[in-house]
């Protein structure tokens, strides 16, 4: 029987703390890798670059998505237009398909 251990912990790059902050950024589109968020839980968030803690986010969903499914919507969730989000996540995860969206809410 595998157990799989629920994250607790959750990184970004610093550019996009502010958009977290503010409540403009309200999901986020990872891999695989890192998929296993489970909704109702609250991680931990700090900037991927350094290290440094700078919010809570609780995890409301976590579904798979299609790179190429990626619309206005999720842009607008992201806080840019599909353009760059498809830019940001070529260049983050270069040629991949299967991804995950992991929407969350800032925890006050």
């Amino acid at each position: 029987m595998t157990t799989s251990i629920i994250p607790t912990e959750m990184t970004f790059f610093a550019r996009f703390e502010s958009d977290i902050l503010s409540g403009k950024k309200t999901i986020t589109i990872r891999d695989e890798a890192e998929s296993h968020y489970v909704p109702g839980t609250t991680v931990e968030v700090s900037t991927y670059e350094d290290g440094r803690w700078f919010c809570r986010l609780e995890i409301l969903s976590v579904e798979p998505i299609a790179f190429s499914e990626l619309n206005d919507f999720h842009a607008q969730q992201e806080n840019m237009t599909l353009t760059e989000l498809k830019a940001v996540i070529n260049d983050i995860y270069p040629g991949i398909e299967k991804l995950y969206v992991v929407n969350y809410v800032l925890v006050k």
